[in-house]
C-alpha cells in the first residue's frame, strides 16, 4: 500500500507536475474565445490557433492597428502572461506566430523592452484599453511579464530574429527621426532607448541560451545570425522606412564580421547604429564619443536587468 502511494506520487511529480493545457490553455480560454473571434474553437490544434493569433492582431497595413485587434494581443499575453509568470512556456507551434503579431506593433514593443514611458506604465493594467495616436491603436501590458513572455517566445530562435529585427529598425527609424537641430536628452534620448531596448534583446538570449545545452545553443545561435541578416536584407513596406539606410550600413558591416563572430557581434548594435547615425550628421569627434559611451552603458544596463 506504502508503496503503492509512493509510486503513484513519484508519477505525479515526473509527470503531472510538468503536464500543462495544450496551447497553453488559451483555445479553451472564454476572454481568448471572445477576443480572437470564431476561429478559436476548443481542441483546435496550435498551428491552427497561431494562424488565428496573427490574423486577429495584425491588420492590412503593416504597422496599423484598430482597437480590437490591439485589444485581441492584449488579452492573448495576460492569459499567456498570467498562467506561470516567472517561468512561463509557450507552446512551440505558438512562439513563432506570437513574433510575428509583436513584431507588427514595433513602437509598443520597443516601449514595452525600454520600461521608460510613463504613459506604457500607466495604460499596462488589463483594465486599461488600448489608445488611439498617430493613425493607430497602441499596446501596453505589464512590463515585467512582458519580458517573460518575449524570453518564453525567444526559444524559437527564428521567433527572436524576428523580434531583433523588428527592434533594429524600430531603433534605426528613431535615430532618422533626430531632428539635425536637437540638443541635449533631445539628441541623446533615441540613441540610449535604442541600445537599452536591444541590450535587453541581448540579456534575454543570454537567459535562453543558459537553458541550453552545447549544441542546441550553438545552432539556436547561428538560425538568428541568419535570420536577423535575412530580414533586414528583405523589403520594408508601411509608413516606417526613415532608417533604412542605417539599417542597411549595419547589415553590410554585420556580413562583413567572421562567421563565427557574428552572433557576439549583435551585442554591440546599440553603439554600431548610433555610430552610423552620428558619422552621417558628421557630428565632431568629442560629442560622438560622449554619446557613443552613454549609449553602451545603456545597453549592459538594460541587458544586466534581465540576466541578474
Amino acid at each position: 500500500m506504502a508503496l503503492a502511494l509512493l509510486g503513484g506520487l513519484a508519477a505525479w511529480f515526473v509527470l503531472g507536475r510538468d503536464s500543462a493545457p495544450a496551447c497553453n490553455g488559451l483555445p479553451e480560454n472564454k476572454r481568448v474565445q471572445q477576443s480572437l473571434g470564431a476561429g478559436v474553437k476548443p481542441g483546435m490544434s496550435c498551428a491552427a490557433l497561431g494562424e488565428v493569433i496573427v490574423e486577429a492582431t495584425t491588420g492590412s497595413k503593416p504597422g496599423v492597428h484598430s482597437r480590437q485587434q490591439a485589444q485581441a494581443l492584449k488579452d492573448v499575453l495576460f492569459e499567456l502572461g498570467s498562467t506561470q509568470p516567472e517561468d512561463l512556456t509557450i507552446d512551440p507551434a505558438l512562439r513563432l506566430p506570437l513574433a510575428t503579431a509583436l513584431a507588427d506593433y514595433a513602437p509598443d514593443v520597443h516601449e514595452l523592452l525600454v520600461t521608460l514611458d510613463s504613459k506604457y506604465i500607466l495604460e499596462g493594467d488589463r483594465t486599461k484599453p488600448p489608445w488611439e495616436s498617430e493613425g493607430t491603436y497602441h499596446l501596453a501590458v505589464y512590463n515585467t511579464m512582458f519580458r517573460h513572455i518575449v524570453r518564453a517566445v525567444s526559444e524559437d530562435p527564428e521567433a527572436y530574429a524576428l523580434l531583433r529585427t523588428a527592434e533594429t529598425r524600430q531603433v534605426a527609424n528613431g535615430l532618422a527621426a533626430v531632428p539635425r537641430d536637437a540638443k541635449d536628452a533631445a539628441f541623446s534620448l533615441p540613441a540610449t532607448k535604442g541600445a537599452r531596448a536591444l541590450g535587453v534583446l541581448d540579456g534575454i538570449a543570454t537567459v535562453v541560451l543558459q537553458g541550453l545545452d552545447e549544441d542546441e545553443a550553438k545552432a539556436w545561435r547561428v538560425t538568428v545570425v541568419k535570420g536577423v541578416a535575412r530580414g533586414l536584407d528583405a523589403p520594408v513596406e508601411g509608413k516606417d522606412q526613415a532608417g533604412e539606410a542605417f539599417a542597411a550600413v549595419w547589415l553590410q558591416e554585420f556580413e562583413k564580421t567572421p562567421e563565427a563572430e557574428r552572433f557576439d557581434r549583435l551585442s554591440t548594435q546599440g553603439v554600431d547604429l548610433t555610430r552610423i547615425w552620428l558619422k552621417s550628421r558628421n557630428t565632431d569627434e568629442t560629442a560622438q564619443q560622449a554619446l557613443l559611451g552613454e549609449v553602451e552603458s545603456s545597453a549592459l544596463g538594460g541587458a544586466r536587468e534581465v540576466t541578474h
